[in-house]
């Protein structure tokens, strides 16, 4: 096994290059060689020492070729592909294939290249707080039991169970990262059922319109009693990447989940954070079109959790709220960065 060598796939995403990125200027991942995978060959961050490879991760032959490049068997494997919580509820059976069955493939690889190398590779998988449904207590704490109200969420669910089970194995090291809603998100709506709580942010700070579908007007007073769980970008991957040097021993015995902190808000809250930074002709520029699908399930998801199990491993947590986050992407949209 090549040590600073590490595998990512969906790198042609949101999260996938901006850890790439990220993992350029990790002080604990010297000299990396970033081998990077998606349905659509992606690309390498500017002077990275990186393969681009575009794969169908539900085929076995293309997932173990991913482990036999000239970059050699690598240590991490970070494995971020998937199709989105929309899409997947809409998409059932392609959600299945994508979201679990190339899960289990790349997983399987790994183990079996781990294997023949004679080390354990990190898999590192990102998770969603979409696990969670039904009755929930008031605050969700690393005891609380997962039960997803939704295709996503299932889906996750059933990748963290094979994680953990290969973990105890000690066929793979796992790290299991549920994430919050990302706030907020560069490029084009996603197909998350959470994509509005970027867009109602992203789109009217470049003067264009964005659709709300919580509420059927800004005096809804769903827009105060229906509360998210977010997290900013930054704080998110600086997460993401911590998460291969957390010493195997710091975790739960067993269990490898980690929720990585947020902050709870309101779509009310994110609403004056945009006025705040940008006027209120940002703010009419959302239009609302209540949906009860997406409102049914962003309702299921929970919007308090106990930061004090991930805080203690070393991850981080943003401060100050939507306003400091909403003024960030601005100044990154203004510079030409997003």
């Amino acid at each position: 096994m090549s040590r600073s060598v590490v595998l990512i796939t969906g790198a042609g995403g949101f999260l996938g290059s901006l850890l790439a990125r990220a993992l350029l200027s990790d002080v604990l991942t010297p000299n990396v060689k970033l081998i990077l995978v998606d349905v659509v060959e992606p690309t390498a961050p500017a002077g990275a020492n990186a393969i681009t490879i575009k794969a169908d991760l539900t085929d076995p032959t293309q997932a173990e070729g991913l482990f036999r490049t000239e970059f050699g068997v690598p240590d991490t494997v970070y494995c971020l592909h998937g199709i989105m919580s929309r899409g997947s509820e809409d998409h059932f059976d392609f959600g299945i294939k994508v979201n679990v069955d190339s899960v289990r493939t790349v997983l399987d690889a790994t183990r079996h290249a781990g294997a023949q190398s004679g080390a354990l590779i990190k898999f590192i998988f990102t998770s969603s707080l979409a696990v969670y449904g039904g009755p929930l207590p008031p605050v969700i704490t690393p005891d609380t039991i997962a039960t997803p109200q939704g295709a996503y969420g299932m889906a996750k669910l059933v990748d963290e169970i094979f994680i953990n089970e290969y973990t105890r194995r000690g066929f793979v090291d796992g790290r299991i990262l549920r994430l919050p809603t990302i706030v907020v998100r560069a490029g084009a709506p996603s197909a998350a059922t959470s994509s509005f709580m970027s867009g109602i942010i992203r789109e009217p700070l470049r003067g264009e319109e964005s659709v709300c579908p919580i509420g059927d007007s800004l005096d809804s007073p769903v827009l105060d009693t229906l509360a998210f769980w977010v997290a900013s970008p930054e704080t998110t991957i600086r997460n993401i990447v911590f998460a291969k040097h957390v010493p195997a021993d710091k975790f739960l015995a067993h269990t490898r989940v980690v929720c990585l902190p947020g902050f709870t808000t309101t779509v009310r809250e994110e609403v004056a954070a945009l006025e705040q930074v940008a006027g209120r002709e940002a703010v009419a520029k959302i239009r609302f079109e209540d949906d009860q699908t997406n409102r049914r399930i962003v309702s299921s998801w929970p919007a308090r959790f106990d930061n004090s199990y991930a805080l203690s491993l070393g991850f981080a947590a943003d401060e100050g709220g939507m306003v400091p986050i909403v003024q960030r992407f601005k100044e990154q949209m203004l510079a030409g960065e997003v």
